[in-house]
């Protein structure tokens, strides 16, 4: 029996169930992904990678559902993840409906008021591919400059720097900015808020009723500034949806200069998932700040 096979036996042993058709989707950059129909005529979202940590899919459920416990913003179901793959709930979208980034700000801001005691996760998870720390020391816990700049920053950079990117310019600099963090950082941050933690263009969906759904979450309680932040690195919101976020929830003053420090840690991600194309971005966000 196929590793494939296996992935559909466990499934319809859950589901008690007889699978009757499966469906691939193209587009997933990471995995592979289908529409599977039971005989009872139900349909779910399968999402297979036979070359990814064993927890990944795991790690992905749970951040889904932490998500859907805020009570804010849509999220699939997960129905069943295992070592190699996750099974959820089938949303089979539509198009945008005509308040469709209003909503979706104000949904988004809702999340961020679902907050903790701390910062960070009671797990480590992932960003794409690669471990996202979230465990930490009682003092990062409790001090968001020091949390990002260890377990955001730090992380990533010592990750390029094992992957060869890192150069004397780029080591001087990043070293400035250690200097400057404090400065740099709102240091009377709000609390610890609920952060979808990887949000771009490709990681929300449009359900049945035109409203936004997110996936793909890399979930943790931080900034929720830095969630804004990476919704800007590669475009596709609308100044709507941060217009009725605003409203909603007011960002604190100077959030426009903090964008850069926090888009860092995405373009620090792509540079070790992606290769050295991303290494002038990551230069010139630093150098922003010098």
């Amino acid at each position: 029996m196929t590793a494939e096979n296996e992935i559909l036996k466990t499934i319809e042993y859950h589901l008690n169930k007889k699978i009757i058709s499966q469906q691939p989707l193209s587009g997933g950059c990471i995995s592979d992904s289908s529409i599977i129909q039971t005989s009872s005529g139900n349909k779910y979202f399968l999402k297979v990678n036979h070359n990814v940590p064993s927890d990944m899919f795991t790690k992905e459920a749970n951040g889904l559902k932490e998500i859907e416990y805020s009570k804010s913003i849509r999220v699939p179901s997960v129905e069943l993840a295992g070592d190699n793959f996750i099974l959820m709930e089938c949303i089979e979208g539509k198009t945008k409906s005509k308040n469709f980034f209003k909503d979706f700000g104000i949904q988004f801001a809702k999340m961020h008021k679902y907050e903790c005691s701390y910062y960070g996760f009671h797990e480590d998870n992932y960003i794409g591919s690669t471990v996202q720390k979230n465990i930490s020391d009682e003092e990062e816990r409790n001090n968001w400059i020091k949390f990002y700049f260890n377990k955001r920053l730090l992380f990533q950079f010592k990750l390029a720097e094992s992957n060869g990117y890192i150069d004397s310019e780029f080591r001087k600099c990043f070293n400035r900015i250690e200097n400057k963090i404090e400065n740099i950082l709102d240091s009377e941050a709000d609390k610890p808020s609920l952060l979808h933690g990887d949000l771009w263009a490709g990681n929300y969906i449009v359900d049945e009723n035109g409203r936004a759904c997110l996936i793909d979450p890399a979930v943790y309680y931080g900034n929720r500034e830095a969630d804004l932040a990476m919704t800007k690195l590669f475009g596709g919101f609308t100044q709507v949806f941060y217009n009725s976020y605003n409203e909603f929830y007011q960002l604190n003053e100077g959030y426009e200069y903090r964008e850069n420090i926090y888009k860092l840690y995405h373009v620090f991600n792509h540079l070790n998932l992606f290769g050295g194309g991303y290494y002038q971005q990551a230069l010139s966000l630093i150098k922003f700040y010098l």
